[in-house]
């Protein structure tokens, strides 16, 4: 299996941000990491190793990269409005840099999907939902989609547009709406175990059937639990059946 890090100083964020790239072919994998983890989480946790054949095979190229997390919303000594900003600057350095990066290293045709689990489900669906035009889909698992279960109680214009919940339910834009129609792949996934919130996907599953969006929502049994040995059998299962 092909893997190399390359890494810049983003523009956005102000500082230097790896990306570790696994693969030599295939649709891009946009892996967002849980919390408050980095680049190399999908790797330490050995989720990148049970995606080897897919990779090796040439059916998808991983990029792994830094979330913001702990400059904006676990950031807790911070201001609101500043964990709105990192936020905001880290979409920026996604859509900016990022997703160029990608094309640069695939192709322009190359479709983009974007992946995570925990927090990283949400910043996942966000990402998608919000720039449906260079992103193509989302697989989202164990996440919830309403941004203020992270903002303790803060809530302003910013958390709102980084919130599919409160967002989507409003968008009336019909060429975004047909762009986000237009994706066979949007996956909600999570377990019904210990520390899952099932719930939270058949609710935001809810808002995109009203809006005519197709998706899929899967929820799985009691023993899978909010956790990486629930994530390492979800994903390669997908990666598998769906694409």
């Amino acid at each position: 299996m092909e893997k190399y890090i390359s890494s810049w100083y983003s523009p956005a964020l102000q500082k230097e941000m790896p990306v570790a790239v696994y693969g030599h072919y295939g649709f891009a994998l946009l892996l967002v990491p849980t919390a408050a983890a980095d680049y190399l989480e999908y790797e330490r946790f050995q989720l990148i190793e049970t995606l080897r054949p897919f990779i090796e095979s040439g059916k998808v190229k991983v990029f792994s990269i830094d979330s913001s997390n702990n400059d904006s919303w676990m950031n807790y000594g911070a201001h609101p409005l500043h964990k709105t900003y990192m936020h905001r600057q880290w979409n920026y350095y996604v859509y900016d840099e990022v997703i160029p990066f990608i094309k640069n290293n695939t192709s322009e045709a190359t479709p983009v999907v974007t992946c995570g689990a925990s927090f990283g489900a949400l910043h996942s669906a966000n990402l998608f939902f919000s720039r449906p035009d260079i992103i193509n889909g989302c697989i989202a698992m164990s996440g919830v989609y309403d941004l203020t279960e992270y903002t303790r109680e803060h809530y302003d214009e910013d958390v709102y547009f980084n919130s599919p919940m409160h967002y989507l339910s409003n968008l009336q834009d019909h060429e975004i709406l047909q762009q986000i129609r237009n994706s066979h792949h949007i996956h909600l996934f999570s377990g019904s175990g210990e520390h899952e919130d099932p719930g939270s996907a058949c609710r935001f599953a809810a808002i995109l059937y009203d809006k005519g969006i197709n998706y899929e929502l899967d929820i799985w049994g009691q023993e899978w639990k909010h956790d990486w040995n629930t994530w390492r059998v979800m994903l390669p299962h997908y990666l598998s059946t769906r694409f």
